[in-house]
């Protein structure tokens, strides 16, 4: 840094003013400094800058399935909102394992990142623990949790149970009465709060819920194609389906067109989240599409607040997903949804 500065002919205070946007220079200043840093090939040195400042401008990212769409597109987003803010994001995998959950987030620590954001396993009580007992600062992502150490963080995902309810009462005001769920991964919020909204339409409908077409595909691709293959297997099998999450829709797609049957006329879809290939499908898929670029951009602004504000009251939220009507559920294009 001292080579630099004489280079442009400035302190050292102010190359790192350029360099950590902490003060406003003047341009040719700055121009003056980039380019001795240029030609003298300056490299920050982040790890004492680190020991310094308590600061790595670093953020963990937990978060299982990445090969799931939706959580493609929340991780795209939280790197761009990270970034936004200056940070780095240093993304990990836990695989839905809560022994490893526990590893990912004691690594991250050692890394010394200067907060978490994660998107809990069924079981996220150790990982848990360790976050508190370091006080390291942490959002909890997508999967909220109201209990235990999880009440005393701030969360943000999407509402879940109102957002399932309307899409089954959607497929009621259809006609539809043989309604099957294919739910996620069992010991997830996200799957309970789904459930429950499933059937909470079909108390205020009066359809009489059928346990044989509740069925878990896990949240994952291959074994919603097998619960759907069951489910169409059966002597009275459903003539709809809720989906839980999109990556079960793709299998749940893959079985009914094994099977050669149609949807809607056969068999009518809809599922929660939306993806790039929703609108691609024949017919068109009929979706709950969640705010995943809010929820990322509000899991950043939360954890970065509980950095600065460590006494800051907790925040909580469920953001509204849109419901997305196209033509896998029955409707015809340009008409507005059926409601029963």
């Amino acid at each position: 840094m001292a080579d630099v500065a004489r280079r442009a002919g400035v302190s050292t205070a102010t190359v790192s003013h350029v360099l950590n946007n902490t003060r406003s220079v003047s341009a040719d200043t700055r121009a003056a400094v980039l380019a001795a840093v240029e030609e003298t090939a300056y490299t920050p040195n982040t790890v004492a800058r680190s020991l310094a400042t308590s600061r790595t401008t670093t953020l963990g990212l937990v978060l299982s399935a990445i090969s799931n769409p939706y959580f493609g597109e929340l991780l795209s987003s939280a790197e761009s909102a990270a970034a936004a803010a200056g940070y780095t994001l240093l993304l990990v995998d836990p695989h839905e394992d809560p022994d490893y959950e526990r590893t990912v987030v004691a690594r991250l620590h050692h890394h010394r990142v200067d907060g978490v954001v994660l998107a809990p396993s069924p079981a996220p009580e150790a990982a848990l623990e360790y976050l508190a007992r370091h006080e390291v600062p942490t959002v909890l992502l997508d999967r909220l949790i109201s209990d235990g150490i999880a009440s005393s963080l701030d969360q943000v995902g999407s509402e879940n149970r109102e957002a399932t309810a309307t899409l089954t009462r959607h497929l009621v005001g259809h006609g539809h009465t043989r309604i099957a769920l294919v739910a996620g991964l069992s010991g997830l919020t996200t799957t309970s709060e789904r459930c429950a909204g499933f059937l909470q339409a079909l108390d205020e409908t009066g359809v009489v819920p059928d346990p044989a077409l509740q069925v878990s595909g896990e949240s994952a691709t291959e074994p919603a194609r097998a619960a759907m293959a069951d489910l169409l297997a059966l002597p009275e099998p459903p003539t709809a389906v809720v989906v839980g999450n999109n990556s079960m829709t793709i299998g749940v797609i893959a079985a009914l067109r094994d099977a050669g049957a149609r949807v809607p006329e056969d068999v009518a879809v809809v599922a929660f989240d939306d993806f790039a290939w929703a609108d691609l499908f024949a017919p068109r898929l009929t979706v709950m599409a969640q705010p995943f670029t809010r929820i990322a951009s509000e899991a950043v602004r939360l954890l970065l607040r509980r950095r600065a504000q460590p006494d800051a009251s907790v925040e909580v939220q469920q953001l509204a997903p849109s419901f997305v009507v196209r033509e896998s559920c029955g409707c015809v294009p340009g008409e507005p949804p059926v409601v029963p």
